[in-house]
């Protein structure tokens, strides 16, 4: 079950698009002197860009993949993030490094801090237990409720 956090789905929607531009542009515009920089921030914005465009949200373009699975690319991919300047060997470079290990932090921590999920919206006023099976759980009536017997006395 996935855990629900301060972060609107839509907002977070809206951040993957914004970064996976920022890792396409990044080479571009700070000048990455590593190939390898250049092609893995490319590649990882793609990558993003794509995923964000074909999860099924309200940000999406094609609802192909599910929230699930969504949600675990997120976090390899901020692992991969991560872990890149030192696995492709350019962690002598200090802009890429930092915008590598910058950016997978920041989406891990977007990742963990967002609300996935809507909630049930209930009117004020409405009775507790239509409220309960509005939000999906089921409350229990008064007449299920059964008496309590001491036990007996042996």
């Amino acid at each position: 079950m996935v855990k629900q956090g301060p972060i609107p789905a839509f907002v977070h929607g809206l951040y993957e698009y914004v970064a996976a531009l920022a890792l396409v542009a990044a080479p571009l515009v700070i000048g990455y002197d590593s190939g390898a920089a250049t092609a893995v921030s490319i590649v990882a914005g793609v990558l993003l860009l794509f995923l964000a465009a074909t999860t099924a949200s309200s940000t999406s373009l094609v609802n192909q993949v599910p929230l699930p699975v969504h949600v675990l690319l997120d976090y390899v991919l901020a692992a991969v993030l991560i872990a890149s300047p030192f696995l492709f060997g350019f962690s002598d470079e200090t802009a890429p490094t930092v915008v590598f290990i910058g950016g997978g932090l920041v989406h891990l921590l977007v990742s963990i801090g967002t609300r996935y999920r809507k909630e049930a919206q209930v009117e004020r006023g409405t009775p507790r237990q239509i409220a309960r099976e509005r939000r999906g759980g089921r409350a229990i009536r008064d007449d299920e409720i059964p008496e309590f017997e001491p036990p007996p006395r042996g």
